[in-house]
Parts: C-alpha cells; sequence; structure tokens
C-alpha cells in the first residue's frame, strides 16, 4: 500500500465519526484527487471477504467498519461492560446510597468506619450516584441514577433485595461470634 493511502487509513482509523474527503485532504495537506486515489487502493485492500474491515461511504465522508459477516459478534463484544468491576469500597458505599438515600459522604464513612471519598467520587464519576441537595448541615446529598437501576436491571428502587434477609439471626451472629473467638485464640497461642 502507498504511504498516502496508508496515511488515509491511519486517519480513518483514529476517526470517531465519517470523515469527509476535503477534510483528509486538508490534513494530509494534498489534493483531494490523491486521497480519492488513496481511497480506491484501501477499498481494493480492506474489501468484502478480505480482512474483516472495510470502507465505507457515509454521511457525507468515508469511514472504516467492520465486515457485515461480522455484525453479531462485534455487537456481542460492544454491548459488555467496559469498566472495571467495583472495588469492595465501591460496592459498598453503592449499597448504602441505595438503600439509605439520599445519604451524605460523612454519614456513609461512618457506617462503613473509614473515609469514603474515594470511593463515592468514583461512583459519581462513572454515573452510578448523582447529587440529591444538601443536608440541613450542608454536606451533599447523594441518590443513585437511572444508570445504576439499568446496570443492575432494577424496573425501580423498590426491586431491591431485602437487606433484612441478609441480617443474621441471633443465633447465627452468637455463633459467628463464638467461632471467631476461638480463632483468635487459636491463632495467639
Amino acid at each position: 500500500m502507498r504511504p498516502l493511502a496508508r496515511q488515509v487509513a491511519a486517519l480513518l482509523f483514529c476517526a470517531p465519526e465519517a470523515v469527509p474527503i476535503g477534510d483528509l485532504a486538508d490534513a494530509l495537506e494534498v489534493e483531494v484527487q490523491d486521497v480519492d486515489e488513496a481511497l480506491a487502493e484501501i477499498a481494493d485492500r480492506f474489501g468484502e471477504d478480505e480482512l474483516g474491515i472495510v470502507l465505507r461511504e457515509v454521511a457525507g465522508g468515508y469511514a472504516l467498519a467492520s465486515d457485515p459477516d461480522a455484525d453479531g459478534a462485534v455487537r456481542r463484544l460492544l454491548s459488555k461492560p467496559r469498566t472495571p468491576p467495583l472495588s469492595q469500597a465501591q460496592a459498598e458505599c453503592l449499597a448504602i446510597v441505595a438503600y439509605l438515600q439520599p445519604v451524605s459522604r460523612p454519614e456513609i464513612g461512618r457506617i462503613r468506619g473509614v473515609n469514603s471519598d474515594s470511593p463515592v467520587s468514583t461512583l459519581e464519576e462513572r454515573g452510578l450516584i448523582e447529587e440529591k441537595g444538601r443536608s440541613q448541615f450542608g454536606a451533599i446529598l447523594y441518590r443513585t441514577t437511572p444508570l445504576f437501576e439499568k446496570l443492575f436491571g432494577l424496573a425501580d428502587l423498590g426491586a431491591l433485595p431485602d437487606f433484612r434477609a441478609f441480617e443474621p439471626s441471633a443465633q447465627d451472629a452468637e455463633e459467628l461470634r463464638a467461632k471467631l473467638l476461638k480463632a483468635g485464640e487459636q491463632r495467639a497461642s
């Protein structure tokens, strides 16, 4: 492939949208006719049944696109969430906000027993929680967003599981306490 065709392909690969031929010519500081020849070379190289990538003329410009035969696989790949999973601290903060909203950072920190500024900020950046106003003392109050409901498959907040179902009974709590004390004694000896 000629150098100009490689440069045009690189521009199309990096562009988030279709690029008009005039914009390609301006970026490469060449004539439109030269870009047109380079596009023809790219179309031959990335033709149907070749590499899985095709050149398309769309929306008044040109773009590289996936081969139509790969559409199903491409959709499945791109439909997967791209953000990393929540850390334990973020999950704890999100649960607190979901169940107690509106709730402030100081309240979240008191419940968790540690500073929760960083996980709360991350949840806000990811669009899972948002500001709801201010408490009577001036602290920012947080609530979950529609994105939270969408990602967790909730019709509304009423669909959250009842947290009391996860609360141990008095007998379970006593058994757990005894096991922890026994483990601590064994560790000490």
